[in-house]
């Protein structure tokens, strides 16, 4: 509420007349206000249904409703901030009881079981159909005597545990694997981005 006391008391007196610009001038004034005071109730799980804007956009119809339909006046500043804030505060309140019986139910979807379903890092299907793509020209590639680490990596087993599997040092497998990652690259023309899969 910057605006000048005596600017202030000029367009309550517009306002008192019934001039619409004046309370448009005035609403603007307190909306900043008004809407700092309804943020600082706001709750963080109301804030899906509704929030600030909403409840000062109300006081506004309400405003321009009461001066120009029911002869509203305010005597002076002192009333009208405080008609304002208890009409924010009473919108406040009705929306809060709108809402709450539906909040009163609703759980957030990392509670509920199709979570994992959604979830945004999961491959795309043709991301799928790419990677098994690769695997199987990666198995066509190794030798016999390799096809069961690349198996086992293609499970999701780590270096480690093929390496215990298998019997073998676990840089043994990496190098295997490396080896493996590289012959797939000169088979495609490319130097190296197939080995970080292995």
């Amino acid at each position: 509420m910057s605006a000048e006391p005596d600017h202030l008391d000029q367009l309550l007196a517009q306002l008192n007349s019934g001039d619409r610009a004046a309370t448009e001038q005035v609403f603007r004034t307190y909306e900043p206000y008004l809407r700092i005071l309804v943020r600082r109730e706001l709750r963080a799980e109301l804030r899906t249904k509704f929030d600030s804007s909403d409840v000062v956009q109300s006081v506004w119809a309400d405003l321009l409703e009461g001066i120009q339909g029911r002869g509203w006046r305010f005597a002076d500043r002192a009333h009208l901030q405080a008609f304002l804030v208890r009409l924010s505060k009473n919108r406040f309140i009705d929306l809060c009881r709108k809402h709450g019986p539906a909040l009163a139910h609703e759980k957030p979807l990392a509670d509920h079981a199709l979570a994992e379903t959604f979830a945004g890092d999961a491959p795309r299907p043709s991301e799928v159909a790419q990677g098994n793509e690769l695997w199987e020209r990666i198995l066509a590639l190794c030798p016999p005597n390799h096809r069961e680490l690349v198996q086992m990596k293609l499970k999701g087993l780590t270096v480690d545990e093929i390496a215990g599997r298998v019997g073998l040092h676990p840089n043994s497998v990496r190098r295997i694997l490396v080896e493996l990652a590289q012959r797939v690259d000169a088979a495609n023309g490319r130097s190296g981005p197939f080995a970080g899969l292995l």
